[in-house]
């Protein structure tokens, strides 16, 4: 069984030397949305998709009372497992020696994880986990690292252990902390996401 893998970046320079910036998203500076959808991106490039009982509770928070106070991705409010994923419209990404890069803060027991769906259509949650924080900080997961489960994407539950997947053609990447939201004490939190590897046409 492997142990939760985080890695600190020292330069965003290096990780561009390994593989390309395949995307990025911000969020749009706008009021707060419930729930998350596409009027939320940034790049419009992507499509947004919410999965699980709890993803019509995703939201696009900002709270304009706090100095600095990013928009971003919040499940606070999810009364159920949820998931979200993001899928470029032109390409799939291969992700053999792929990294995602993001900038988070999780509140409680929550446990950010990596959700990818591969062309053959099976959806895989990393063993890889951003825990508690309590400030915003930026990890990177590189993804010939982590291991992975299957997932139901309907439910946002986790199943058995899968060696090896095949990761060079994924169509979505995205996140999840496979819990409900426990407001402000109990939830997970997303600033920015990047996610590197070669673009592969669609």
């Amino acid at each position: 069984m492997r142990w939760i893998l985080l890695l600190s970046i020292c330069c965003s320079a290096a990780i561009a030397e390994d593989a390309p910036l395949f995307f990025r998203e911000d969020w749009t500076e706008t009021p707060p949305s419930l729930p998350a959808t596409d009027a939320d991106l940034t790049n419009a490039e992507l499509t947004l998709t919410r999965h699980g009982p709890g993803g019509s509770l995703i939201k696009k928070s900002f709270h304009d009372f706090k100095p600095k106070d990013p928009h971003y991705i919040w499940s606070g409010l999810c009364r159920g497992n949820w998931a979200l994923s993001l899928r470029r419209k032109d390409s799939d990404v291969d992700l053999t020696a792929g990294k995602v890069r993001w900038r988070a803060k999780q509140s409680g027991f929550r446990m950010l994880r990596v959700v990818v769906k591969t062309a053959a259509g099976k959806w895989l949650v990393s063993d890889a986990a951003d825990g508690a924080s309590d400030d915003w900080r930026v990890r990177e997961l590189d993804l010939d690292e982590v291991g992975w489960r299957e997932l139901n994407i309907e439910k946002v539950v986790e199943g058995r252990v899968v060696e090896g997947p095949d990761l060079s053609r994924v169509e979505a990447v995205g996140f999840t902390d496979l819990m409900s939201g426990g407001r402000s004490i109990a939830c997970s939190r997303l600033d920015w996401i990047e996610v590197y590897g070669p673009a592969v046409p669609r």
